[in-house]
């Protein structure tokens, strides 16, 4: 849905005439994720493994013009696109970030409200590399902050990851606890599933 939004920014995150590469955004209600996030004028939003940053545009829009975005990717391309997005849609709250989720994080501690991971962590083995990301992502969250994790559902379906590389809600609850963490929100988006943790 096309919709002016805070000091003219546009918010349609995800109809892009530019978008290229893989993103949720569109395979679900968008919206109910970001009702779930409650996102707060001021906020500081952390979009890791962004793609073409289409959840970015629209926290964009939520945290508003005194808010900011970081949009962090391991492919340069995709930055590219989340720009270009920012451009046409009119957002200045947005910035790029190159580098790999599984290392250390260019951002400060206790600085970042949400962290978003949208179907990212089903590309790498939670075992190996959970327990790393989900430390240094509780490093940057303030005490109040968020984990949020958007995924495919561990069932068989025609699209989407092979069944062995999805994550269930209880496999990243298994990572997550022992690090502190604990289930604050779990909303059924059809085909795909977000889960919340907090500190």
């Amino acid at each position: 849905m096309n919709k002016e939004h805070k000091n003219g920014m546009h918010c349609h995150g995800g109809h892009g005439r530019h978008r290229r590469g893989p993103t949720s955004y569109g395979m679900h209600d968008s919206n109910m994720v970001f009702k779930a996030l409650k996102l707060q004028d001021g906020d500081v939003f952390l979009d890791l493994g962004c793609g073409p940053g289409d959840y970015s545009i629209h926290a964009a829009c939520d945290v508003g013009p005194s808010g900011e975005v970081y949009s962090f990717d391991s492919n340069a391309s995709m930055l590219e696109q989340v720009r270009i997005q920012a451009v046409d849609n009119g957002v200045k709250n947005i910035s790029t970030h190159l580098g790999d989720m599984t290392g250390p994080l260019p951002f400060a501690d206790n600085s970042v409200d949400t962290c978003l991971m949208s179907t990212s962590l089903h590309c790498m083995s939670l075992d190996e590399c959970g327990p790393a990301i989900f430390k240094e992502i509780s490093r940057v969250l303030k005490g109040s902050g968020q984990i949020a994790v958007l995924e495919c559902k561990k069932e068989k379906t025609d699209f989407g990851p092979p069944l062995h590389m999805r994550i269930s809600a209880e496999e990243l609850k298994a990572v997550a606890e022992p690090l502190g963490f604990s289930e604050s929100v779990y909303v059924d988006l059809g085909f795909n599933y977000l889960i919340c943790f907090t500190k």
